[in-house]
């Protein structure tokens, strides 16, 4: 059975996944109970199915915290088990919340929206650890949907390596394990020509390559990924990703972005994402 574990903090989108999945062939259930879990699994596989996604979070209260132990009692029966993570920023899930006027599952007369959004990071944050990261924050639906695609179409086994481009003007992305800092090299939103282009048109890789220092750092950071890449899968991590960011998150970083992903995909499961680009 292939089985992904839909998580992550109310608001941030996870009704939208489990349509996608549902929609690729997923059996899908909401808002299960994680020690529910391992006999739900027993059923569905008894019944012949062979792809399911399960949504587990805060609304199961205090058994979500079995969820770990669920996870691992799933792998010692040969599952093939994912884990997706849905995040966003505090401040956009009180928007959202406030926008729909749905109560938060942790609510209650003495605790504001805030409070409540903290508590809840704190009761996810161990599973947060183990699972895949898509950061919705200024993400559209649209967008979600196609990075939730990209997700499922990845081979389950392995570590994935993500490469995702942002611009530091809008914030630093929630889900990097490493952030890499390109501000310092040449923009190309200097030169008219290349202003409305991205880091993806060759006119902006000729420009970029054309500098030394850009081909130094390039090279600097896929060494450093090289040399401690396996370190990670020998911790048993699922996912890495690696954020690279510039000032507007259009050029630079996306070359950067692109270019690492190219050199590593021969090799494991890769990833990219252009934050601002889906914008």
């Amino acid at each position: 059975m292939q089985l992904i574990i839909l998580t992550g903090m109310s608001g941030s989108g996870k009704s939208v996944a489990l349509n996608v999945l549902e929609d690729s062939g997923y059996y899908c259930v909401d808002n299960l109970p994680a020690t529910l879990l391992p006999g739900l699994l027993d059923l569905l596989s008894a019944d012949g199915y062979g792809r399911v996604a399960v949504s587990v979070d805060a609304r199961g209260g205090a058994s979500f915290k079995q969820l770990l132990e669920a996870l691992h009692e799933l792998k010692q029966k040969r599952v093939e088990v994912r884990a997706l993570f849905l995040d966003a920023k505090t401040e956009t899930l009180v928007k959202r919340f406030s926008e729909t006027r749905r109560r938060h599952p942790l609510a209650d007369e003495h605790h504001t929206l805030p409070e409540c959004i903290g508590a809840e990071r704190d009761l996810l944050e161990d599973v947060s650890t183990v699972a895949h990261h898509v950061d919705t924050s200024d993400l559209s639906p649209n967008t979600l949907r196609a990075w939730i695609k990209a997700f499922i179409n990845l081979p389950g086994a392995g570590l994935t390596l993500l490469f995702e481009s942002f611009g530091f003007k809008h914030g630093l992305p929630l889900d990097a394990d490493f952030v890499f800092d390109v501000r310092c090299l040449p923009n190309p939103y200097y030169d008219p020509v290349l202003r409305p282009l991205t880091g993806k048109d060759k006119p902006v890789i000729d420009f970029l390559l054309a500098d030394s220092q850009t081909q130094e750092m390039l090279r600097d950071i896929r060494s450093y990924i090289d040399r401690w890449f396996g370190c990670f899968v020998k911790d048993n991590r699922s996912y890495l990703t690696v954020a690279i960011g510039c000032t507007g998150g259009q050029h630079r970083s996306v070359f950067f972005a692109e270019t690492l992903a190219q050199h590593f995909r021969t090799r494991m499961p890769v990833l990219v994402r252009h934050r601002e680009l889906a914008l």
